[in-house]
């Protein structure tokens, strides 16, 4: 073993001059350390020879022949080697991945999110437990999965493994991993219920102390973390997470091998420490996603001393630009991959109906990119289904269900390049849905309902740093729709969690916050106070993708029914003998009314908002032109909708500015309008108040008559905040309604008297009618004597 690094130059100078040696000891030969990796493999066993996946047997075969060139190798990995796997994979368990990873000689991982879609247990005691034919089939990972961010709640335990270490010679290489703190919100919350997610810098900062203090000569980190940019001089600014990591990792680490992004870099950043050193920079590296490419890390140690002489990085890929493999593919795992694409075929090939069309999940504007932000008739249909399969009493006569877009990995398209109807079958229904979830119910508050909606816009991290996914639009089933607002703010990331103040030199981003107006079920208002039936899946049901208000609903029970099963069960019914139709509505709208909007409209007034996500941002999907605004039976106009998708991972496509003019008659009293699309069937309440109109009475009257000989004219007149009033004015004296006119454009005359001598005080009342509320004034006239003196 050689001596560790931060004491090599100083005890081999005290050993010279305690054993008055004249000559220099002799050295060892420096040792050429060869550190392969890959990361986000998600069981992509097989080639496909169209997008540079070159599939387990010439990912084995490359690891091979350049471990033949160097022995002092390791092929290690940063996680997500299983689970979102490909069907030949994960219909199989992921046992077909676990044996060809074994048989590519994978000594060392870290633990990805995707590695415990099962959970804690699964993966400890089934995927990192010894094969048995009998007892453990689909396990028996023969590398070493490493967390030292992982901790057992109970006791502070490690999880799993924190650190692993290889010796070649004297050179002792060590490896520490980690995953991502964003742990508890990706996976079934119930299934890690009993570890913690420490932070990342921490947790590898001392395993790697310890690491360098047993005599480690390099160290490694592998991280289930990266990068949010290929760009090497923008992926490291503070305040970000990515930035925290690559910033703040102490010295003691010689390379940080990342995931978990699934971006392709080879970045390298100074180490003020290393000043002096041949090697002053660190790799930061990460080989992409699902076999296509290997990290390559190479440096050159001293065994005597674990100096580090020179470094080499790279990023090897897999299969030239025209797919065509650069390395020779290693038979047996050609084989595990054969055997398992032919069991795949018999188990997927059962077909389940027909689909009039693509159920697609959303997409941002280059058309391919996943957009979890925007709604997708794919996450609507599933939700769908989840409610139809749990709506019997016994599964909880289930009214609404949710589905987050992340159990969503696929779109459902169906066999071949036919036009529609095409079959779907259980191979492509299951890669929609890879992971075995369980269908749950529960009850939940209309209240409950709007948090839930509400907690689509994701939290922050402790540094106040937006998540990866800073909005996850959840697909809903038949019948429910919601109304939402959004504002924005400009904020910023905080220096140091634990001061409140924010250091305005980082760099700012747009926090979004949004609010739910309103909630329909079937036509008819959500009530916050009343209880509602909701099924999700299981990775929701214990607040999964930070969904934590599904973890506080009662009366709740796992239905037992399986995700997948609910689909095969569903096409069945509906689409065994006529093609399942697409169902294009949008289920949640953005309104938005401008600042200064009143909280209630007169008759004939203007309503003006804009409205956004009115399309499902794949673009294949139908989508209208124009949306039409109704109150009541009565169109009040047709606005053009702008489709143009962006790049924001947002819902907020699909827009149009709407402009009405209320009819004058319109009822008084809370109602709404009525948006609908013609292509896509939408249809989204408004809710406005139209309140009466305010009227003025001006009433002239002569001022002075004689008594017991002339009336006296009132010319009244009505005027309004609204249309022109109608109805009835009234001339009261003493209480008593004296004469009573009706309104002709807006004026009416009455007349009052004749009087004894003295002052008559009249009051003019305008009655109102439907639109209109009324009002009074009065006049007083002076009744005179008759002029002929007394006898």
């Amino acid at each position: 073993m050689s001596t560790a690094r931060r004491i090599a130059a100083g005890a081999v100078g005290l050993g010279l001059i305690l054993t008055g040696l004249s000559a220099a000891p002799a050295y060892a030969a420096p040792t050429e350390i060869q550190i392969l990796a890959t990361n986000d493999f998600h069981g992509r066993i097989l080639n496909n020879t169209t997008n540079g996946e070159a599939g387990a047997a010439v990912l084995a075969g490359a690891v091979e022949q350049l471990r033949a060139s160097n022995p002092n190798t390791v092929f290690a990995a940063a996680g997500d080697l299983i689970g979102a796997s490909t069907f030949e994979s994960f219909i199989q368990h992921d046992k077909p991945t676990i044996d060809a990873l074994n048989a590519a000689g994978l000594e060392v991982s870290a633990v990805g999110n995707h590695e415990l879609d099962q959970g804690y247990d699964d993966l400890v005691n089934r995927v990192m437990a010894p094969y048995d034919a009998t007892t453990n089939p689909y396990g028996g990972a023969q590398w070493q999965y490493i967390a030292a961010n992982l901790k057992m709640k109970a006791t502070g335990d490690d999880a799993v493994p924190a650190t692993w270490i290889k010796s070649f010679g004297d050179v002792q290489v060590g490896f520490v991993g980690a995953v991502t703190e964003e742990l508890p919100s990706l996976v079934s919350p119930g299934g890690i219920a009993d570890i913690a997610v420490e932070g990342i810098v921490e947790s590898v900062n001392a395993e790697a102390a310890d690491l360098v203090a047993e005599g480690a000569d390099l160290v490694v980190m592998l991280v289930h973390e990266g990068a949010p940019t290929t760009n090497c001089t923008t992926m490291n600014a503070p305040g970000t997470t990515w930035g925290d990591i690559v910033n703040n990792i102490s010295p003691d680490v010689d390379a940080i091998v990342s995931g978990h992004t699934h971006l392709a870099y080879n970045c390298s950043f100074p180490v003020s420490a290393w000043a002096g050193r041949a090697v002053t920079d660190r790799p930061v590296v990460s080989a992409g996603q699902y076999g296509t490419n290997l990290n390559q890390l190479v440096y050159t140690v001293d065994g005597t001393t674990g100096v580090v002489s020179a470094k080499t990085q790279a990023i090897l890929p897999l299969e030239n630009s025209s797919n065509v493999a650069l390395y020779p593919a290693d038979p047996v795992v050609a084989q595990i991959a054969a055997d398992a694409k032919a069991a795949a075929d018999v188990l997927g090939a059962q077909p389940l109906g027909q689909i009039g069309g693509a159920f697609n999940r959303a997409k941002l504007a280059n058309g391919t990119t996943e957009n979890r932000g925007g709604e997708s008739t794919l996450g609507n249909l599933v939700a769908e289904v989840q409610r139809w399969a749990t709506e019997t009493p016994e599964s909880g006569a289930a009214e609404i269900a949710f589905m987050n877009p992340g159990g969503l990995r696929e779109d459902m398209v169906g066999t071949g390049t036919d036009p529609y109807p095409r079959t779907l079958t259980y191979k492509q229904a299951a890669v929609v849905q890879p992971f075995a979830n369980t269908l749950v119910n529960m009850q939940l508050t209309g209240a409950q309902i709007k948090t839930v909606l509400e907690q689509q816009w994701q939290p922050r991290d402790s540094l106040n740093r937006l998540l990866t996914r800073p909005f996850l639009r959840l697909g809903v089933s038949q019948g429910f729709e919601y109304t939402y607002t959004e504002r924005t703010a400009i904020e910023y990331p905080l220096d140091n969690p634990a001061t409140p103040d924010v250091n305005e030199s980082l760099t700012p981003y747009e926090a979004r916050y949004g609010t739910v107006t309103g909630m329909w079920l079937n036509g008819v208002p959500i009530d916050p106070a009343a209880s509602y039936s909701v099924t999700v899946n299981s990775f929701l049901g214990t607040g999964g993708d930070n969904f934590f208000e599904f973890a506080n609903g009662t009366d709740k029970r796992d239905t037992g029914k399986i995700d997948l099963n609910a689909m095969v069960d569903y096409m069945a019914v509906f689409g065994g003998t006529t093609p399942l139709p697409v169902d294009y509505e949008q289920h949640a709208v953005q309104v938005e009314f401008q600042g200064g909007a009143p909280a209630t409209y007169l008759p004939g007034a203007t309503v003006a908002f804009d409205v956004k996500s009115w399309a499902m941002s794949t673009a294949a999907d139908v989508k209208d032109a124009s949306l039409v605004v109704s109150l009541g039976d009565t169109v009040l106009g047709t606005f053009p909708v702008d489709n143009t998708i962006g790049t924001a991972p947002y819902d907020n496509y699909g827009t149009a500015s709407v402009s009405v003019q209320l009819p004058a008659g319109a009822p008084v009293g809370a109602t709404e309008l009525t948006l609908t699309g013609a292509a896509t069937g939408t249809s989204i309440a408004v809710p406005i108040t139209i309140a009466k109109a305010v009227s003025t009475v001006t009433a002239t009257a002569p001022s002075v008559i004689k008594q017991k000989k002339e009336t006296a004219p009132i010319s009244v007149v009505v005027a309004s905040t609204g249309p022109q009033p109608t109805g009835t004015v009234q001339a009261v004296i003493d209480g008593e309604v004296v004469d009573s006119a009706q309104l002709v454009g807006g004026k009416a005359e009455l007349e009052v008297g004749p009087f004894a001598k003295g002052t008559v005080d009249v009051e003019v009342r305008y009655l109102g009618d439907a639109v209109t509320d009324g009002d009074t004034t009065e006049v007083s006239i002076e009744v005179t004597g008759s002029g002929k003196g007394g006898k």
